[in-house]
């Protein structure tokens, strides 16, 4: 199989966290979801348990209370740090960040709502091989899905402060308590394509070979 390392190389480095570009009057097909999903499922999962369900949620009073949680555990954190970075300088985190802000006001408007679980729940003590094989096995269905959503002309976001209140918002969808959250992405079609690569380092300073 030989693929076409331009068009893949492209998908890779401009799939972007996406917010004030979000779509928020075109509606988001279930098929187009479900189609996004199949594809995220034949990522790898720990121990090939296949633990990862998804909360997709459209109904828009459901929504706007899931927002609203966002906003209460979001908005001052949020506030803070964008000023911190701004009085830093940092141009690009600062607009990050007015992006962040933007998403606390407009959440609720987003047509869909993806929540991405997975069965079981390490305890509080566990240690850090349990919990990275734990998410280590939904977090790379949650890139899949969002590589096949900017190949359709979507895009998302990967947020967590929600889970500041999960057990609420577990409440409101009806998700067992051994279910456990792990991200909330708003999800719609994206206003324009043509997204850039980001401003990044040089591998070179951030790769270490055979010692630190």
């Amino acid at each position: 199989m030989k693929f076409d390392l331009d068009q893949t190389d492209a998908l890779l480095t401009t799939t972007r966290a996406v917010r004030k570009r979000l779509d928020l009057n075109r509606p988001v097909e279930r098929e187009v979801i479900l189609e996004c999903l199949q594809l995220a499922t034949q990522a790898p999962t720990g121990s090939n348990q296949q633990g990862w369900r998804f909360m997709v949620v459209e109904d828009a009073d459901k929504r706007e209370k899931i927002a609203s949680f966002y906003a209460q555990a979001a908005g001052d954190y949020l506030s803070t740090a964008r000023d911190t970075v701004a009085a830093e300088g940092d141009q690009q985190t600062t607009r990050v960040y007015d992006s962040a802000l933007w998403l606390i006001d407009n959440l609720a408007k987003v047509p869909v709502f993806v929540i991405p679980c997975i069965e079981g729940r390490p305890p509080a003590d566990a240690p850090n091989v349990m919990q990275a094989s734990q998410y280590g096995s939904i977090f790379p269905a949650v890139w899949s899905f969002q590589l096949a959503l900017r190949s359709r002309g979507l895009g998302t976001v990967l947020t967590t402060l929600h889970l500041m209140h999960e057990g609420e918002i577990s409440e409101l969808l009806g998700i067992p308590e051994e279910i456990m959250q792990v991200a909330l992405l708003p999800v719609a079609y994206t206003k324009g394509t043509d997204f850039k690569r980001a401003s990044r380092p040089p591998v070179e300073t951030i790769t270490h070979w055979d010692s630190w």
